[in-house]
């Protein structure tokens, strides 16, 4: 397989019919149990998952981490078209969402892990995998006390191998401070399309 040839998910997915509708009620009925820990109701949009993803050099990245994934939105679309040979570890705190996610993604190259954000670099180590390339995260940030969001920044920071980015999605601007004093330069933007309408933040370190 090329090595930016796409996986084919087809064969791990729910029937057509029913896997929107099982992602659409799991999220829901979390967000309604922990609504501080979801940005929003519903999971992220296709003009969403594009934009954010829009900054990633596929052929470079060898490992990426994804916070909070949720149903897979962003993870299934990540393994669509990363390398053949690269690896994705997703990070979640919702023991619903991990199991959803190793039932419904099978695929060799993702590890869903249960826990924190704050412990990506134990995680990375447990796993023997490098440095990644990238981090994408939906976090809600800002409903986090600011020493928190500071220290996921930070950590964030230190995993990443030189030159790589934390693409960071949001539905506020509350973490946009803590994330412009832990990284050299934070590039906003926003896709309105999305509901509720997002603000993306795309952080590099300084000469990356």
């Amino acid at each position: 397989m090329p090595e930016n040839a796409r996986s084919p998910l087809s064969q791990v997915s729910l029937p057509s019919p029913l896997k929107p509708l099982s992602e659409a009620l799991l999220f829901a009925s979390n967000f309604l149990r922990h609504p501080n820990m979801l940005g929003s109701i519903i999971p992220s949009s296709r003009f969403l998952v594009d934009q954010v993803l829009e900054s990633v050099d596929w052929g470079r990245a060898r490992v990426i981490v994804e916070y909070g994934p949720g149903v897979g939105t962003f993870t299934g679309e990540i393994l669509r078209r990363m390398r053949s040979d690269a690896q994705l570890v997703a990070i979640e705190t919702n023991r619903d969402f991990v199991r959803f996610l190793q039932r419904t993604l099978p695929d060799p190259r993702l590890h869903v892990v249960h826990g924190s954000a704050a412990e990506v670099q134990p995680v990375l180590a447990r796993l023997a995998l490098p440095a990644p390339r990238y981090i994408v995260s939906g976090i809600p940030l800002g409903s986090m006390p600011d020493p928190v969001r500071t220290d996921i920044a930070a950590k964030s920071r230190a995993a990443l191998e030189p030159g790589g980015a934390f693409l960071v999605y949001q539905f506020t601007a509350r973490a946009l401070p803590a994330l412009q004093r832990t990284f050299g330069e934070v590039q906003r933007s926003f896709e309105r399309r999305n509901f509720p309408p997002a603000q993306l933040f795309l952080c590099t370190t300084r000469g990356a």
